[in-house]
């Protein structure tokens, strides 16, 4: 794999994330590292360039995060973001203080001319600010170059020894040409040539998979996700026939779905692997008969679905290794990659290495964000459909079905979402929403459909704009659209006679409904 990366140094950052999918923009490459990595482990890594992260805390604060001056004179280019850049004058020998006003929210900033950074930029730019504590005075050898109405040192830099200092957030689309500096301090002051491209990484990944595998052979759950697809579609381009998939079908997924996976991976599809269907959809309809508590449910499917993968794998006997789609942001917030908050466990296969006899583990994914992803799909040549899907929970239908789950429900809520998203994509707004389905109330309520009164159930509208599914508000889709949406179910879904659209923003509300 390309070596040329660039760091990103965490110091418990919201934004740890998003500042390292800004340098892969730039076609860098970059990984998260948490403050605690050692000095000794950075220089093996030889990095390009480094960037050290915002974060909650006072960096003159005795217990505060920090880092040794070491790390400022290693001649490796810095770049401090806001905690970060107040950490490195700290460090230096600047000062750091609490004034009484902070920051928040998009400011108006002035460059000076000797900016780096802004170098073919506008001098005057509103940029995304978020601090209480402040730079009063720069480092030695450190020179302003931009302020705010109550930010006298905004931003500063020592040309000469390639350290760079900005108190603002430049990952964050609120700041005006912030990808702009980004790409000025890592193609300009590190000089990375930008050579992390999408067709050069599955080039790459398809040789060390070969070398890592051998002539062993692959078990890989197939959920007929993104992730999981991407994963067997780089893995069956590597090794071919040594890759098995077992593709369980609960009955709990959307419209044609399973077939659709199965048009792709199946003998007749594009790919060369040994594909496995199960088609477990009464059995798990028996499961889940009268159970209506939503964590009961969740934990009935995840259960059943060990049970059918473990009578696969034990038909398939042993096994050299097993694949998993992990991806970049699973590692990192599994705590194994920066500082930030360890926000879910490891959750991809949950527990199946426990009964699978196999030796290692292989995730071919696991560098990549998601959007990268879902470019690694198109250049393997799999389906748009397939690459740009909607996220789909594991336990599928299951928790869109308000109640108890039974095969006449999965086949209502199953209709009114593939018209839904039908008529979504018809306004052209499938890419523009973060998140859309329809999902089954356990509401019934009188109607009248001809001349006859109805007693049926009501569907309810889920569209959702986010950035990191942490929070979420509901997207205003138009009226017209809705309308629509609303009359097409009623009129062709059987058992439907009301149709409501969520507003619920996250939080108070998730974005599943159970």
């Amino acid at each position: 794999m390309d070596k040329e990366k660039v760091i990103v140094i965490d110091f418990g950052g919201q934004y740890n994330q998003l500042v390292a999918r800004r340098v892969r923009e730039c076609n860098v490459y970059c990984e998260i590292y948490s403050y605690r990595t050692g000095i000794e482990e950075i220089k093996a890594m030889a990095p390009k360039g480094i960037i050290l992260t915002g974060g909650p805390n006072s960096c003159y604060e005795e217990d505060s995060p920090t880092y040794s001056k070491e790390l400022f004179e290693l001649g490796i280019p810095v770049l401090g973001l806001c905690y970060g850049a107040q950490l490195m004058m700290h460090v230096l020998g600047g000062k750091v203080i609490t004034p009484e006003v902070g920051e928040y929210g998009k400011t108006e900033i002035n460059f000076t001319d000797n900016s780096v950074l802004q170098k073919d930029l506008p001098k005057k730019s509103i940029c995304w600010m978020s601090h209480f504590d402040r730079i009063a005075e720069a480092a030695p050898g450190f020179e302003v170059t931009a302020s705010t109405a109550d930010c006298p040192i905004a931003a500063a830099q020592n040309v000469s020894k390639n350290l760079y200092a900005i108190q603002f957030h430049p990952e964050v689309l609120h700041t005006e040409n912030g990808t702009k500096m980004i790409y000025n301090f890592v193609r300009e002051v590190c000089g990375c040539a930008g050579t992390w491209r999408m067709d050069s990484f599955v080039k790459e990944s398809i040789e060390e998979i070969r070398n890592k595998v051998g002539d062993g052979k692959v078990l890989l759950a197939l959920s007929g996700g993104v992730d999981s697809s991407v994963a067997a579609g780089l893995l069956s381009r590597a090794i071919g026939k040594q890759l098995t998939c077992v593709f369980v079908d609960h009955g709990l997924l959307r419209k044609d779905e399973g077939d659709e996976v199965e048009n792709v991976f199946g003998p007749n599809g594009q790919f060369d692997l040994n594909f496995i269907r199960v088609n477990a959809q009464q059995r798990y309809y028996d499961k889940l008969a009268g159970v209506t508590e939503p964590e009961q449910k969740r934990k009935i499917i995840g259960e059943e679905f060990i049970r059918v993968f473990e009578e696969e794998a034990k038909k398939i006997g042993a096994v050299d290794f097993l694949a998993q789609g992990t991806i970049y942001p699973d590692v990192v917030e599994s705590g194994l990659g920066g500082e930030s908050a360890v926000i879910k466990s490891h959750h991809n296969v949950g527990g199946l290495p426990d009964f699978v006899d196999f030796k290692e583990i292989i995730e071919p994914l696991r560098n990549l964000f998601k959007d990268e992803v879902r470019k690694a799909g198109l250049e393997l040549g799999i389906p748009e459909n397939l690459v740009f899907r909607q996220p789909f929970p594991g336990p599928g239908l299951g928790i869109r079905i308000i109640g108890e789950v039974t095969a006449e429900k999965v086949k209502i809520v199953q209709e009114a979402d593939a018209i839904y998203r039908e008529e979504i994509a018809n306004a052209g707004l499938d890419r523009s929403i973060g998140q859309y389905f329809a999902a089954l109330t356990n509401m019934r309520s009188v109607g009248v459909m001809g001349d006859e009164r109805t007693y049926d159930y009501a569907v309810a509208l889920r569209a959702v704009n986010t950035v990191d599914f942490m929070t979420a508000d509901s997207a205003e889709i138009p009226y017209d659209v809705l309308q629509k949406v609303m009359s097409r179910i009623i009129n062709e879904v059987k058992g439907v006679n009301r149709v409501f659209y969520d507003l619920t923003s996250k939080p108070p509300g998730t974005i599943e409904f159970e």
